[in-house]
């Protein structure tokens, strides 16, 4: 087998790279690698303590899981962390842009990120959506905190995160509601996890008072960074009346004062409450333990208490690690009826009093007091209600979600020709319809010329159609770009309306440049000498106004169709001025815009890159000019190399690059980009014979069929369409023309590495009407 029958030879036969020196597609690793972000320990806050746990309990339970993690850290007072990947400052944006960077780069499978309104920077912490911009890897989000009210601000930021997750983690039933009902959440995408907690025997109380020498004493305990959202001073209000029936009550207050209170006030709390203790004459039977605990410390004395008390005012929110702690230990509860209390403690789990109400506080406290047995039983539901949330059930949880969300093992594209039905759909005796609403036409956008003329290459290209249907749809776009010829603005009209009126007078720059590509490729492609004749004439009509442009991919296209024309028009001068003049333009381009990090054209990236440097190989091989092939192939390679993921995949640039200086930001994907990398990669082959170009191409041609950062399949080789791209969560269902176009002339491209293969395709295209459609699969 010579070299380059062996190049394509997977793309034939699907053989593994081992056997056909190409790109294996091997099952998945077992292996998965998360991204976690978030506050993290030694920081003392309650997502600092979930965050750690997370970790913890997947190292634990689930080792399959490699997590990295990306602590949010301050300027202000930086910290010392252990065992993470990197730190984000969370006020400098350049932080967020690099750590999204090297997570990239990792091949993470998926990131996770722990939000809450006040840990990330910017107003409400809006630093959080440009960071998820930038990533690659499918989104896991945990919403600590859902409002039903938010300010303006809050409601972006969430529903910004809420279309950029591919899977969206809540503690409660409520929050789950108010994202799909408030903030626009699939239902699918929502998973309640309930809040992870310990696995440990139940009923030690009294060994554990016994340590702390608390023996005889009915220990009520309140746990937590201290500021006035906990509503302490309630229940220091309700204490005279519970001591004066159960002298024997002890109630502790265990945890620091919340950092930023302190940095604001100092210890000013905390001193308002001693000395309400102390009017109230009831400061001896408070404890205050100030320190901010470790979490097995804290377990430690929760064990101690007999009632624990979450007097809280705010009744939004959503998660309490520790009443999740309380209950797993099998302790009875009083609480106010915020989200998490109300789903945990139904049922009798715990008992649930009106916020702000001191008397509430004490009856509750009392009446179990009063009641050993209906005490004890209150514990042994709690107990029981908290098997459902220990540690190894929410490893078994926190593991599924990463499954659910991580992308589908990728996939070898099929190797038979595409079907033109998806083509056929789309065209009607004007033209062809620029877009669908899933797989149906969409007439209120009309047509454009764009289209078109990639319909026409199209059709001069793809083997095994019947010569009167390549004759007609031949026509049929012909027909409509010789009608967008405008010669009194020396140039092509672009959009058209249903009723086939004219949107403009003159077209874009860049459908102008592509329409001259198109001449050019018909003029060389096509077996009809009437359509060659045509496609000649209106070339050099068109060629010299269009070609004054100075618009990069305007200069990509022309210089593309010149190329083409020259290889059946050898020695014509107007196509060698034209790939000269681009040529040396796009020389000087790129020596303004290029930097040490930089090997392009231009610094912002846009759409069809690719064209740019595979019109400099084309430029190169038809003038035989040395310098312009290695440009191109140069260019050609350093875009390539940011097109592919560290897992091996294809990584088009995403439209949400577009207008953004030496940046590169991951969605949405768009077909368009597969169809230039597979074209580019052909240029620099035929132009070297090196074998990676073939890798290159085929890898994009794979992005079609799952090979992508969402594992999500766009062709349907059985219908001939194509999803319009990768979104952060999925396939957009829409199969518009340009996409149909971009897989079907992708296709073309993939064939030109193995003339071989053609032989026998005509055979099998004409029998696919025996075959069964199978649907596009919808992701």
């Amino acid at each position: 087998m010579d070299a380059r029958r062996a190049d394509v030879f997977s793309f034939v036969s699907g053989r593994s790279r081992d056997e056909a020196g190409l790109i294996a597609f091997r099952p998945p690793r077992t292996l998965r690698r998360v991204a976690l972000i978030g506050n993290y320990t030694p920081r003392k806050c309650g997502i600092a303590t979930f965050t750690a746990d997370l970790k913890s309990q997947l190292g634990h339970f689930r080792p399959e899981i490699d997590v990295a993690v990306w602590a949010l850290d301050d300027a202000a007072a930086r910290m010392e962390y252990a065992g993470v990947a990197g730190t984000i400052d969370r006020n400098d944006p350049s932080s967020y842009a690099a750590a999204a960077d090297a997570i990239n780069q990792s091949g993470a499978d998926a990131v996770w990120l722990q939000h809450e309104y006040g840990i990330f920077g910017g107003e409400d912490g809006d630093m959080v959506c440009d960071f998820v911009n930038r990533l690659a890897a499918p989104l896991i989000v945990t919403c600590h905190t859902v409002l039903s009210a938010p300010s303006p601000a809050q409601r972006r930021i969430m529903e910004h995160l809420v279309a950029r997750a591919s899977r969206l983690m809540v503690m409660s039933s409520k929050s789950r509601d108010l994202l799909v009902q408030c903030y626009r959440a699939p239902p699918e995408v929502v998973e309640v996890i309930e809040h992870g907690a310990p696995d440990r025997p139940f009923g030690r109380e009294d060994a554990f008072k016994a340590e702390r020498g608390l023996s005889g004493r009915k220990v009520l305990t309140t746990f937590g960074l201290l500021g006035p959202g906990k509503g302490l001073e309630t229940v220091i209000e309700a204490l005279p009346a519970i001591r004066a029936r159960h002298p024997e009550i002890l109630y502790r207050i265990v945890g620091a004062t919340h950092p930023n209170l302190v940095a604001r006030d100092g210890e000013g709390y905390r001193d308002g409450l001693k000395d309400l203790a102390n009017r109230l004459e009831v400061a001896d039977v408070i404890e205050w333990d100030e320190s901010f605990v470790e979490t097995e410390e804290l377990l430690d004395q929760l064990e101690a208490c007999d009632i624990y008390l979450t007097p809280y005012p705010g009744l939004q929110q959503s998660t309490s690690g520790t009443l999740s702690y309380a209950v797993a230990l099998g302790k009875a509860v009083v609480s106010t009826p915020y989200v998490h209390a109300q789903e945990l403690l139904a049922g009798g789990v715990g008992v649930l009093i009106e916020p702000g109400c001191p008397d509430a506080i004490a009856r509750a406290v009392i009446d179990l007091l009063d009641d050993p047995a209906e005490l004890a039983a209150m514990k042994a539901r709690a107990y029981a209600r908290g098997r459902k949330t220990i540690w190894p059930r929410f490893a078994a949880a926190a593991a599924s979600l990463i499954e659910n969300a991580v992308a589908r093992a990728p996939q070898a594209g099929p190797r038979t020709h595409p079907s033109l039905q998806g083509v056929r759909t789309m065209t009607d005796s004007t033209g062809m319809y620029q877009h669908a609403v899933g797989t149906i036409p969409d007439r209120r956008h009309g047509y454009c010329i764009d289209d078109n003329v990639r319909a026409l290459m199209l059709v001069c290209q793809a083997p095994a159609i019947e010569p009167r249907e390549r004759q007609a749809l031949a026509m049929t776009y012909a027909s409509f770009i010789q009608y967008a010829w405008n010669p009194d603005r020396q140039g092509f009209r672009n959009f058209m309306r249903f009723d086939r009126t004219w949107c403009e007078e003159l077209g874009s720059e860049d459908s102008n440049g592509r329409t001259i590509w198109a001449l050019g490729v018909t003029a060389a492609t096509s077996s009809d000498p009437d359509l060659c004749h045509w496609a000649r004439e209106l070339y050099d009509e068109a060629l010299a106004p269009v070609a004054k442009s100075q618009s990069p991919r305007t200069v990509a296209f022309v210089m593309l169709g010149a190329a083409a024309m020259l290889k059946v028009r050898p020695g014509h001068g107007p196509s060698i001025t034209a790939l000269a003049d681009g040529a040396d333009l796009l020389e000087r381009l790129l020596g303004g815009a290029r930097r040490p990090d930089w090997a392009w054209f231009e610094s912002l990236l846009g759409y069809d890159n690719p064209r740019l440097p595979q019109a400099l190989i084309e430029a190169g091989e038809a003038l035989a000019n040395a310098t312009w092939r290695a440009t191109g192939l140069e260019t050609l390679a350093w875009i390539s190399d940011r097109q592919r993921a560290p897992a091996g995949h294809f990584r088009p640039i995403g439209s949400e690059t577009f207008g953004k200086p030496y940046a590169q930001l991951p969605f949405d994907q768009q077909p368009l980009e597969a169809h230039a990398a597979i074209d580019a990669a052909v240029s620099a082959w035929r132009a070297t014979g090196d074998r990676a170009w073939v890798e290159h191409a085929e890898i994009a041609w794979n992005w079609f069929f799952g090979a992508n950062d969402r594992g999500v399949v766009l062709a349907d080789s059985g219908t001939g369409r194509c999803r319009d791209g990768i979104t952060p969560r999925g396939a957009n269902l829409n199969c518009g023309a340009e996409s149909i176009l971009a897989f079907q002339l992708g296709y073309c491209s993939m064939l030109a590495l193995a003339p071989d293969i053609a032989g026998d395709s005509g055979k099998r295209v004409e029998d696919r009407t025996q075959q069964d459609r199978r649907p596009l699969a919808y992701t």
